[in-house]
């Protein structure tokens, strides 16, 4: 039985240690970074080895492969011209080129890490851009306008599912409102429902997406006391109901300073909101020890939407 957790590793290989605590605690699923990424080969032997310990070829294997200012795999290919912005001004341009072009993108990077055994990307950010974004975020987002966001989104999503990789959409239900940086602190949100509706929440509905990440943000309108993350309300009314999420909902990294407790009680309070699984990605092996001890298993919802994870993956 598998944890309500992702969790990291330390370095480009499994420690003994590592091999111990998972076959021991099984975390739902594992996220790589940056630093545990090195060449094509050795990314392979790390997915091999980590699949191996679950006896399971779709076990979980995630990234923040956004392209732009956040690619993981930069140091096995670049993609750091292909921002979000970059695919959104294109298509601005010429709709139907706009779309082929990252169409073609996408088709290409999701056949990579389809062969380096990767199974989830956390893409596309569907965060409504606005002229006071935090810096953060600016050229992660596609455009200004709903329309485009949800037409590029879509595209990116089914694209990447033709090619066996599913998508974490995020940050639902919206972050491009935040001026601050949640890597750094709270993010306020003073707008009304009626706006937030009608712009950033409208963002995420209708999309295919089997899986979502929150924002760390504060809906000061909605729920004066809790952080999306942490916010039962906005997790069952607004996520659930209104936007009509239905698949696994993912906490954005229980580490951000947006959140205002330890990570393990950052983590049980997201799971207790309404979350599905928590994120850890600081990759130390005192603290997902403690995380992987001390974590809930799965509930049924989750089990039954990982089951269909793994039937869409044959």
């Amino acid at each position: 039985m598998k944890k309500a957790i992702i969790t990291s590793i330390s370095g480009t290989k499994l420690t003994a240690n590592e091999r111990r605590l998972f076959r021991k605690h099984q975390p739902w699923g594992i996220i790589l970074f940056k630093r545990n990424l090195k060449n094509y080969n050795q990314i392979k032997i790390l997915i091999k080895s980590i699949k191996k310990i679950f006896n399971n070829s779709k076990y979980p294997i995630m990234i923040d492969e956004e392209g732009g200012s956040v690619s993981r795999l930069s140091d096995v290919i670049n993609t750091s011209k292909f921002s979000q912005s970059f695919f959104g001004e294109i298509y601005s341009k010429n709709k139907t080129v706009g779309k082929k072009v990252y169409e073609i993108y996408i088709n290409n990077l999701s056949q990579i890490l389809r062969d380096l055994g990767i199974n989830l990307n956390t893409v596309p950010v569907l965060d409504k851009l606005y002229k006071h974004t935090n810096k953060v975020l600016k050229n992660r987002m596609y455009s200004r306008e709903c329309q485009k966001i949800i037409k590029l989104g879509q595209t990116c999503i089914k694209t990447f599912q033709k090619n066996k990789v599913l998508c974490v959409i995020k940050h639902i239900p919206g972050h491009g409102l935040a001026t601050s940086d949640s890597h750094k602190k709270l993010p306020i949100v003073n707008k009304n429902l009626k706006f937030l509706n009608s712009n950033d929440f409208k963002c995420f509905k209708n999309n295919s997406s089997h899986f979502a990440m929150t924002a760390h943000i504060l809906y000061k309108k909605i729920d004066n006391k809790n952080c999306v993350t942490f916010s039962k309300k906005i997790i069952n009314e607004i996520i659930r109901k209104k936007i009509g999420f239905k698949g696994i909902l993912i906490s954005d990294d229980i580490n951000m300073k947006a959140l205002k407790y330890d990570y393990l009680n950052n983590a049980k309070k997201s799971i207790e909101a309404g979350c599905n699984l928590a994120l850890y990605c600081k990759g130390n092996f005192a603290e997902s020890k403690k995380l992987l001890t001390n974590m809930p298993y799965i509930d049924l919802f989750t089990k039954k939407k990982t089951s269909e994870f793994y039937k869409f993956l044959r």
